[in-house]
């Protein structure tokens, strides 16, 4: 049988860490960074636990809160939190701060707790993976926590995707949406768009038209087909625009010849120069008699 990949950073173990799958006679070995200290399942007081600071959620909906708070008043706390010992009887919480903040609106004093011994790298590793396993992030939420992950543990995408339990493309395609401005990041975070309107959306680098397309799909209540397709004729365009000949302004020596020709043939005299200098001159007229007219003055200043 193939052992299964060996984790190269020597973090920790995501979920399996924070669950409490390492024992003492865990075949991590004892002196492995990754090894995380499991610990037994406590009542811990409330007012000892310090808020995550790598929690990734940014908001709360109070209405949600209060659902669960009546809950936990009722029933008791069915899932532990999870927490890491801080020493002198404060705790750091790791995972589970809405259950926290229902438990005290709720008014309990003491929560049941998995205490846990990590540093701060395993910390943030079990926080951020812990909650995108669990897919109740918004969309930004989870590429912000994704990024975090891969700058502050340095590692790889494919070591990401597979430490999250996602594939590498799913986890590509979140990375992605940070690359869009903010009033497009904010309709996604409040579920304005999907996520499939987002991605559309990813390659216009322009910012005024990445918020033209964004209210025109607020306001329209367009598709994700009908972005798609907005997004492929506006690439189009831009390939024809690309072929055009590109103008360039005539010197204003060119210009003072070209109207001084003008009225003394007192017809219409064009001309077009390129970059390198060359260029043609366009006299115009309107009959055979206008064309008499003209070249016996051209051979009267020749």
């Amino acid at each position: 049988m193939t052992a299964k990949k060996e984790n190269r950073t020597g973090l920790g173990r995501g979920l399996s860490a924070l669950l409490g799958d390492y024992t003492e006679n865990s075949i991590v070995p004892q002196d492995s960074p990754s090894r995380i200290k499991a610990g037994s399942i406590s009542k811990i007081p409330l007012d000892a636990i310090e808020t995550n600071p790598w929690q990734p959620r940014n908001s709360f909906e109070e209405e949600a809160l209060a659902e669960l708070a009546a809950s936990i008043k009722k029933q008791g706390l069915i899932q532990p939190v999870a927490v890491r010992d801080m020493g002198d009887g404060r705790y750091q919480l790791i995972s589970g701060e809405r259950r926290v903040r229902a438990c005290r609106m709720a008014g309990l004093t003491m929560v049941t707790a998995y205490v846990r011994t990590a540093d701060d790298v395993q910390m943030m590793e079990m926080a951020l993976v812990e909650n995108i396993q669990r897919e109740d992030l918004n969309p930004i939420e989870i590429a912000v926590s994704l990024q975090r992950l891969l700058d502050e543990c340095r590692i790889t995408q494919e070591d990401l995707a597979d430490k999250v339990g996602k594939s590498r493309s799913a986890v590509t395609n979140y990375l992605r949406l940070l690359k869009l401005g903010l009033p497009v990041q904010e309709a996604l975070r409040d579920q304005r768009i999907t996520m499939g309107h987002a991605r559309a959306l990813v390659p216009v680098d322009d910012a005024a038209l990445q918020q033209r397309l964004l209210d025109e799909i607020l306001e329209k209540g367009l598709s994700v087909r009908q972005v798609e397709e907005r997004m492929r004729a506006l690439q189009q365009e831009a390939v024809r625009a690309a072929a055009r000949p590109v103008k360039t302004e005539l010197p204003s020596a060119h210009r003072d010849a070209c109207e001084r020709l003008s009225s003394q043939l007192k017809t219409k005299v064009e001309v077009s120069r390129n970059l390198k200098g060359r260029g043609s001159l366009t006299i115009r007229f309107r009959s055979d008699e206008e064309f008499e007219r003209i070249m016996a003055l051209l051979q009267e200043k020749g």
